[in-house]
């Protein structure tokens, strides 16, 4: 069985409104599936903590929340709901 690139899952409850709410970003955004757009919030909210430093030039592939989370080379790339 190959080695799942991200083997950790978070379960969060959302209402209605705020499913609604991270879908319509999501597609505002064209990100591929929910999980990339969560990650990409998380990522959003962490550097706006001063926790990361945004980088610049990221693409929109790379939706790790830390740097080299992922496949090992800096890029997440996206994954299935």
């Amino acid at each position: 069985m190959a080695e799942l690139e991200r083997p950790e899952r978070l379960q969060i409850m959302l209402n209605a409104d705020e499913l609604a709410a991270l879908e319509n970003w999501r597609f505002e955004k064209r990100m591929p599936s929910r999980s990339a757009a969560v990650r990409e919030l998380l990522r959003r909210g962490l550097a706006s903590d001063g926790f990361l430093t945004a980088e610049q030039g990221i693409k929109s592939q790379d939706f790790g929340i830390l740097p080299g989370a992922g496949n090992g080379d800096g890029a997440a790339g996206g994954s299935s709901d």
